[in-house]
């Protein structure tokens, strides 16, 4: 599965697109980083992809859905995104400043948000749920 993540470096944005080698991954509790080639524009970096953590507690009722993991450890600087609020796939939800540049979070689908697990100011690390998309 493919994952999009827009990335702004000294004012210029990027888009990074991440392979997940390992879905099961978060079922297990033993799970080991991966590897993956990302592709940015005119550049292909490579970045290490950490294995999703076991979900945590949905912030509202009906967290079923697909889970938005942190891709890396970071702080939560804004939140653009409420639950029940209706989504399309690149949109923006979230934005995660990690080694103080600012990454936008976005929807991997279309779809409704149904649970927020992170508030303005939180400290995530990599492969914590940030929120949930129906």
């Amino acid at each position: 599965m493919l994952r999009k993540f827009k990335i702004k470096i000294d004012g210029n944005e990027y888009l990074v697109e991440m392979e997940d080698l390992n879905p099961q991954a978060a079922a297990s509790e033993t799970a080991t980083p991966s590897v993956t080639e990302n592709t940015v524009q005119n550049q292909t970096p490579k970045e290490n992809k950490v294995a999703e953590k076991p979900a945590q507690q949905p912030a509202a009722s009906g967290g079923e859905g697909q889970e938005v993991p942190a891709p890396m450890p970071g702080n939560i600087v804004k939140i653009n995104v409420e639950v029940g609020q209706k989504v399309k796939k690149d949109e923006p939800l979230l934005v995660l400043e990690a080694m103080k540049l600012e990454n936008e979070i976005v929807a991997s689908q279309d779809g409704e948000i149904t649970g927020i697990n992170v508030q303005k100011g939180d400290n995530v690390s990599a492969g914590d749920v940030l929120l949930t998309i129906k």
